[in-house]
């Protein structure tokens, strides 16, 4: 004798396709819901979920620019001083009035001039005392470029961060802190004429065109 199968046997009931299929509809909406349950929703730009010790340029540049600053104007040469020291010895020059970089080493630098022509943002600075060769240049923004107040700090490097990414926009934050303590407010389409002071950072690369980044800058009504 043939034993009987669940299908066959006296009592047994058989299950329909659409209630196989409502019952498998139901377990993947309990499932959905479940997953709901356990997931939170971040907003952009929220701090949810992000390590203790993330990188946040905004902060860093809050932070770090206030040391650069100190720390540039410490070692800030009036311009016709650093002229001077620069032609007697470079390496002594390079060593009270900046740090040495693989480029070129990044000097500091002090002054009082009159502005003259400028395009995007950067204008020629007339200084008295130094010679008439020699080509000053200032950053005003909007847009700030370069890494000289990153570099120029002395202190800081790649290796207090975890990739080249982090290590440029650190620079980016410096920069951007800066244009918000030190150039906010400033009219730069009347600049041309006035006489202003400033104090900032530049890399010698050429030694006839300084482009300074400032770190202060002041004009005179």
């Amino acid at each position: 004798m043939t034993a009987a199968t669940s299908s066959n046997r006296p009592g047994a009931s058989k299950m329909s396709p659409m209630v196989k299929r409502g019952i498998g509809a139901a377990v993947v909406v309990a499932l959905l819901i479940a997953m709901g349950l356990d997931t939170t929703v971040v907003p952009i730009g929220s701090d949810i979920g992000a390590s203790a010790d993330q990188f946040s340029p905004e902060k860093y540049g809050k932070s770090e620019f206030p040391k650069v600053q100190q720390k540039i104007e410490q070692r800030a040469a009036p311009a016709p001083v650093l002229v001077k020291a620069l032609k007697d010895n470079k390496d002594t020059a390079v060593k009270k009035y900046g740090v040495p970089n693989d480029i070129g080493p990044i000097l500091s630098v002090k002054f009082t001039g009159t502005v003259g022509d400028g395009q995007d943002g950067i204008y020629n600075v007339k200084v008295p005392g130094v010679p008439d060769d020699l080509t000053i240049r200032v950053q005003t923004g909007p847009a700030v470029m370069g890494t000289v107040l990153r570099d120029g700090a002395g202190d800081i490097s790649f290796g207090d961060f975890t990739n080249q990414i982090q290590y440029q926009n650190a620079g980016a934050a410096i920069n951007n802190e800066m244009k918000k303590e030190v150039l906010s407010g400033l009219n730069r389409d009347a600049l041309k004429g006035k006489k202003v002071t400033v104090v900032g950072a530049f890399q010698l690369i050429n030694p006839s065109n300084w482009l300074v980044t400032p770190v202060r800058f002041s004009v005179q009504q």
